[in-house]
């Protein structure tokens, strides 16, 4: 089994690992660097819990190589520091907290990408995250509020 020696940005800081070539994104960060924010779900991308933003996109971290992130930044819920969080605790955007990150996570990188985004948008940009509690009428309404608080 090979091992590669990687260098990225992980949450504005600076992360140099050696990790074999077939170790997961959500692996190394959760078993390795102790971001255990990063949820494992579905292990095949589909259900959001794992997702992190590279290069400001979200990506399912269990459906990433970690020498995949080489060069990259990374960011997971632990280095995020947003008005959303707040939204989503004033509208109710949670109640388990199983899918929070993940929501969280895309949700600020539309609201980077697309900082007036429509209702339509949110709820595209939402559909990669399951959540079996909440109906998503209050994670909508907290990504909304947290456009226009913008």
């Amino acid at each position: 089994m090979s091992r590669h020696r990687i260098r990225f940005t992980l949450n504005d800081t600076p992360v140099e690992v050696d990790v074999p070539a077939e170790r997961l994104l959500l692996e190394l960060l959760r078993e390795d660097l102790g971001k255990t924010g990063t949820k494992d779900g579905c292990s095949v991308g589909v259900c959001g819990l794992c997702t992190v933003q590279v290069e400001g996109m979200p990506m399912s971290a269990c459906l990433l190589l970690a020498a995949q992130v080489d060069g990259a930044t990374v960011r997971t819920i632990e280095g995020l520091s947003s008005p959303l969080q707040e939204a989503f605790i004033e509208e109710g955007g949670f109640q388990c907290g199983i899918c929070t990150s993940g929501q969280l996570m895309a949700a600020d990188a539309l609201l980077r990408a697309k900082p007036a985004a429509t209702a339509a948008e949110i709820n595209d940009w939402q559909m990669g995250n399951l959540c079996r509690c909440t109906g998503y009428y209050g994670i909508a309404r907290a990504i909304a509020k947290a456009r226009d608080a913008r």
